[in-house]
């Protein structure tokens, strides 16, 4: 190859290069999240694959809430607060979508847009002042498909730190902090 052609591939290259670069840094990733105190999305990663503890219907939205196995294990052994307390590790999310009604026979109510994700873990050591449990709000934005830690501004308010949530749940101190009960199967 002459000298011009090999310039013309090393700059097909760069132009290459430089161009899937720009896609892949133009693209969020929601997993580099995180609400002040350290809370991130990251340590929740695959949690679109836990186990369902229970859906829920709340004003216009349709909400499922998940739990690592961790968690899964201790429900399954009994814990439901009650004077019992979640392992540390525990984790749980909570998807929320906009409810529609659906045109299909029955109309029942299904998920249309995501509206947002919480997300809960029990970590005694980092989060002993807010009974043991760290929380993270994160707001879905549909247009650019991308995430943003909760605000104040948001409806309902969200405080944007890692115990946005204990203010909530000690409504529930008695149940270790959490609100949902894992149902009989």
């Amino acid at each position: 190859m002459n000298r011009k052609g090999m310039l013309m591939s090393a700059g097909i290259a760069v132009v290459a290069v430089v161009l899937s670069t720009g896609a892949a840094l133009s693209a969020q990733d929601k997993y580099s999240l995180k609400v002040p105190d350290g809370l991130a999305f990251s340590e929740f990663r695959g949690f679109e694959d836990w186990r369902t503890v229970a859906v829920s219907q709340s004003g216009d939205k349709i909400e499922v809430i998940l739990a690592n196995p961790v968690m899964i294990d201790a429900y399954r052994a009994g814990v439901t607060g009650e004077g019992k307390k979640f392992p540390d590790g525990s984790k749980l999310a909570k998807i929320h979508w906009i409810a529609k009604k659906s045109a299909e026979p029955g109309s029942p109510v299904i998920p249309d847009a995501l509206h947002d994700v919480d997300f809960m873990v029990r970590d005694s050591a980092r989060f002993a002042d807010s009974g043991a449990w760290g929380y993270a709000e994160f707001e879905y934005d549909a247009p650019s498909d991308s995430f943003r830690p909760g605000t104040l501004a948001d409806k309902p308010p969200q405080a944007n730190d890692a115990k946005c949530g204990f203010a909530c749940h000690t409504v529930v101190a008695n149940k270790d902090y959490v609100f949902t009960a894992y149902g009989k199967r």
